[in-house]
């Protein structure tokens, strides 16, 4: 039985580990279980018309670490499990009678996960006293990768505002309007700095998947809702009379369907380039 529950914990211990890795530290940045809380709570918020989604993302990343931390202490205190109480040495005062075995072994295995050494119980056995501080290890790993990722989160972000500050300011501007008539070097040079900054968000999308579940509180900064302008734009230097205007029009082109790839159908589904993004700027809509 001692066996089965801890090679049971093992397991556990390494599915919880390969999920953090996968988001992480992985190129893609998406774990199967993490990415799967985020979809589950995104499609909750949905229903609710997101009334509380510009604190959904961050909730979000709370709760896929606390589930990070619950695999790590449940896989452990299967291992646990069949050495309470006699594995383990009690302070005065302290009667393991008291409490259920598991709960008993899960709460040892939340203090080392912790790092707290509270002192009231310690391992005696051999194997719990190596068990123990390599669980510490891997306590503080976690909480490293958690405050980590949560610096690692905003940037981003921030770049995906400034794409949208600068598609709407082109939109309000008349910039579209106006293109045939403007100075090609002019017009190749704001479309080249557009592609620069399709080209990040379409490597955030795919380092960072989470940050898809991030919604803002103005429609000026959100992506989502601008990027029909980016098509306009692709289209109106598409047709300029100046050869290297069309040059960064096919660039920018190119960029907005490795975007548009990225989104669907990972996150959105759609035939062309407007569906997919339109599916984008309703899927984050709080009018749905």
């Amino acid at each position: 039985m001692g066996t089965v529950l801890t090679i049971a914990g093992i397991a556990v211990i390494l599915v919880g580990l390969w999920d953090m890795f996968h988001h992480l530290l992985h190129p893609r940045g998406s774990g199967p279980l993490s990415s799967l809380v985020f979809s589950a709570v995104w499609k909750l918020s949905r229903t609710t018309k997101h009334r509380l989604s510009y604190a959904l993302g961050p909730a979000t990343m709370v709760a896929v670490i606390m589930m990070w931390v619950m695999i790590q202490a449940v896989g452990w205190a299967l291992i646990y499990y069949p050495h309470v109480p006699e594995g383990l040495l009690y302070a005065d005062g302290v009667n393991p009678g008291d409490y259920p075995v598991f709960a008993e072994a899960l709460y040892v295995s939340l203090v080392s996960l912790a790092t707290l050494g509270f002192g009231d119980v310690v391992a005696v056995e051999p194997g719990l006293r190596l068990v123990a501080p390599v669980q510490g290890l891997t306590g503080f790993a976690l909480l490293t990768g958690a405050l980590t990722w949560f610096m690692q989160i905003y940037p981003p972000l921030f770049r995906r505002r400034s794409a949208a500050l600068m598609l709407n300011a082109l939109q309000e501007s008349g910039f579209l309007k106006q293109l045939s008539e403007l100075d090609p070097a002019s017009v190749q040079t704001e479309v080249d700095r557009l592609s620069e900054q399709i080209a990040q968000i379409c490597v955030d999308f795919t380092q960072h998947s989470e940050t898809y579940y991030f919604r803002v509180d103005a429609d000026a900064v959100a992506l989502s809702q601008h990027l029909h302008h980016a098509l306009a734009l692709r289209r109106a230097a598409a047709d300029s009379s100046a050869p290297e205007v069309r040059i960064s029009a096919a660039r920018l082109g190119s960029l907005l369907d490795h975007l548009g790839s990225t989104l669907s159908p990972s996150f959105v589904s759609g035939r062309d380039l407007d569906e997919i993004f339109a599916a984008y700027a309703a899927d984050h809509s709080s009018s749905r």
